[in-house]
């Protein structure tokens, strides 16, 4: 009989803070937990996670195609924060027998942090229109201003979706004194009016806005949902914002409207291909304000994300694992 202590992979723990942020005592004292704190690519991941258990994962941040279940044979357990990992194949985990375990967002934890992804949009638009981080990064090479921003009272804040976040950044437009119109495919007139906003096409969105902030979910009808042609209805001095998913903007054809000056700029937390390459040509554009997936990392949420994750965890160690969305239908 196989007496080992279980195997628990905490994975893509980029600021090494999941041990800090929750207690772990649980899990810690029945099995061996180790954390990955850099991305692992498809086949170090086969490699490096071929004797673990469980795997810990942190929203989209690591993969889990077929191809990587099948090479993961003592796989047993996977948490998830949301009710759904879109990078995850769901049904290779329920072939393989493989638990998926979902967080809670109805637990009184998460009541206190919905706000770090509105905040963080819209400390990103202030940063864009003000060139922050490209007069931050010429200060710390030792030279003063050179560019000139944009004041956001009395310019039109368009808000491509209207959902919990995109209404929460409706509320700060409006003390900032902005005009506010939003669309996506299924907003009324009332319930855009009932947040603050305006409700318009589609194409009078990108038309009219000064900056255009995305605010909805991937999904198949919202992947590339901005492309050439809304960028080519956007003002030239307009800026585009995305906090939502990388894939609901082409990005080929955002870099052709950046480097040719169609818009004014952009500021981007999300992105095709997270991490973003070394070499990716966002990098080096000087109108765009990068941050590197921010938008729901704070202390506070992310303790949330890993006091969920301890919970599924113990509750599996103890053999009555809960809110699980694989092969069990236990909730």
């Amino acid at each position: 009989m196989d007496h080992r202590r279980p195997r628990v992979a905490i994975l893509d723990d980029y600021a090494g803070a999941a041990l800090d942020l929750a207690d772990w005592s649980p899990v810690l004292s029945r099995a061996d937990v180790t954390v990955f704190d850099r991305h692992l690519n498809q086949d170090e991941a086969a490699e490096q996670l071929r004797s673990f258990d469980v795997l810990c994962t942190l929203r989209e941040r690591m993969a889990l195609p077929r191809a990587l279940i099948e090479r993961l044979p003592n796989l047993k357990l996977i948490t998830i924060v949301g009710r759904s990992l879109p990078n995850l194949d769901m049904a290779a985990a329920i072939e393989h027998g493989v638990l998926v375990a979902h967080s809670n967002f109805a637990h009184p934890r998460f009541a206190a942090v919905r706000d770090a992804t509105p905040e963080l949009a819209w400390g990103l638009m202030i940063a864009t229109v003000r060139n922050l981080a490209e007069e931050h990064r010429r200060m710390r090479e030792g030279a003063w201003q050179t560019t000139t921003g944009m004041t956001l009272h009395g310019k039109t804040l368009g808000l491509l979706g209207l959902g919990r976040v995109g209404r929460r950044m409706a509320q700060y437009a409006n003390v900032f004194g902005m005009d506010v119109i939003a669309w996506s495919q299924n907003l009324t007139e009332e319930a855009a009016s009932a947040a603050g906003a305006r409700r318009v096409d589609k194409a009078a969105l990108f038309a009219e806005s000064d900056v255009v902030s995305i605010h909805v979910v991937l999904s198949e009808r919202t992947r590339g949902l901005v492309g050439a042609v809304e960028l080519a209805l956007m003002k030239p001095n307009a800026f585009l914002i995305n906090t939502s998913r990388g894939p609901i903007v082409d990005e080929p054809a955002l870099l052709d409207a950046l480097r040719t000056g169609r818009i004014a700029g952009a500021g981007l937390d999300v992105f095709d291909t997270e991490p973003l390459p070394a070499e990716h040509p966002l990098r080096v554009l000087p109108t765009v304000t990068l941050s590197p997936h921010l938008g729901y990392v704070t202390r506070e949420m992310l303790g949330a994300f890993y006091a969920d994750t301890v919970e599924a965890v113990a509750a599996w160690l103890d053999g009555a694992p809960v809110r699980t969305a694989g092969p069990s239908t236990n909730s």
